[in-house]
């Protein structure tokens, strides 16, 4: 007798971990004990990043020093803008930055300091060069020149400007800093638990997060807020939308955006998103803008009704980014800009009680046999 396989890991307990949690009675993402709604609402991302590395929000000179030596790290080098010129324009962003976060590993003769101290001095610097990265290939498939990093903004402000050269609204960037805390940690998702395993093997942070960005790029993990802007733009008018989601669920399609394996009364991230979505577009007042919104509402309105089905983080993300200015592709390497956070922190939190991850596996193939040689002439 054999014993029960739980395909994809459901229900599995791996490990433990103080980084987050879904509290069941409240049905709400928790950030070391604080609902991931109030940090959105009431904190700035780099407050967030602090609490989710050090445990607890900082105080005011807590966070200054943080923000000091974030912008301290900023600045990749010459080397790493040449690297980005060389490779395939044609190639998925995120196909760059797991090349370019390995070549920060070969290049860093630190690599190899698992210390607590090292770790996280590591985890700053991808934390402070990765959006330059992101921004300079962002510019560069755009023949562009690549704008650097500067250490007069703040973090989101300063992606904005890497990436066009200016800082949009309050609004927009709100909207984009609540997406980077709201997007910054989940538990074990597939591409933590991908760090967390390469952590085990005491490999260096750099592979495991190479690894965790490889996972990440999977149309069913982050590459779906992707997914979700080619759905928006394939209904196309905010009128066509209730007709289109019911021809699709007639059809039995994987409509993406919708679910998730952890949440059964809807995703807790949403509401504070779809909130801030609706702000920037309210800002933005362009048609464009309007039917994005007008057709997103009506979508998700229909999937509620006729299935009970409620839209997941990455439903009001993707019209939000493409409305910010970005390109499609570039989505996904900008959740890996907030999640290299929550990857560090369970790498750092692997490390500090490390257990080899090695599970076993249920063999359903041909029993023992013997070999026949073949007849030589």
């Amino acid at each position: 007798m054999t014993d029960e396989v739980k395909y994809g890991l459901a229900g599995v307990v791996a490990d433990d971990t103080a980084v987050s949690k879904v509290m069941p009675e409240t049905n709400s993402l928790t950030y070391r004990g604080y609902a991931v709604q109030d940090l959105a609402t009431k904190c700035r991302w780099e407050e967030v990043a602090y609490l989710i590395w050090n445990r607890e929000l900082p105080t005011g000179a807590q966070l200054d020093a943080f923000v000091a030596l974030e912008r301290k790290e900023r600045g990749i080098s010459a080397d790493m803008v040449k690297l980005i010129r060389m490779l395939n324009p044609k190639a998925h962003p995120m196909d760059t930055l797991r090349t370019a976060v390995s070549f920060m590993g070969q290049a860093d003769n630190t690599a190899e300091d698992s210390s607590p101290a090292g770790l996280y001095d590591k985890s700053i610097r991808m934390f402070a060069q990765i959006p330059e990265i992101v921004a300079a290939d962002f510019r560069v498939r755009n023949g562009k020149e690549p704008i650097p990093a500067t250490k007069d903004l703040g973090f989101c402000e300063n992606f904005f400007h890497m990436c066009f050269g200016k800082v949009p609204a309050p609004e927009i960037v709100k909207c984009f800093d609540i997406s980077m805390t709201l997007y910054a940690e989940h538990s074990f998702n597939a591409s933590t638990f991908t760090a967390r395993t390469i952590a085990s093997s005491l490999s260096d942070i750099y592979s495991a997060v190479t690894g965790g960005i490889g996972s990440l790029k999977g149309p069913l993990h982050g590459g779906a807020n992707e997914a979700v802007m080619h759905l928006l733009m394939e209904v196309g008018s905010a009128d066509r939308a209730e007709a289109w989601m019911l021809q699709a669920l007639k059809e039995k399609r994987n409509i993406m955006g919708f679910g998730h394996r952890v949440y059964k009364k809807g995703d807790s991230r949403v509401p504070t998103m779809t909130d801030a979505f609706r702000k920037m577009v309210d800002v933005i007042g362009t048609k464009e803008a309007k039917e994005y919104w007008e057709m997103s509402r009506i979508l998700d309105d229909v999937m509620v009704r006729e299935k009970g089905i409620y839209p997941n983080l990455d439903f009001p993300t993707g019209p939000a980014y493409y409305l910010m200015g970005f390109e499609i592709p570039i989505f996904t390497p900008i959740f890996v800009i907030s999640r290299i956070t929550g990857w560090t922190a369970h790498v750092m939190e692997q490390r500090a009680a490390n257990k080899l991850v090695r599970p076993l596996s249920n063999y359903i193939g041909v029993a023992q046999r013997d070999v026949v040689p073949i007849e030589r002439r």
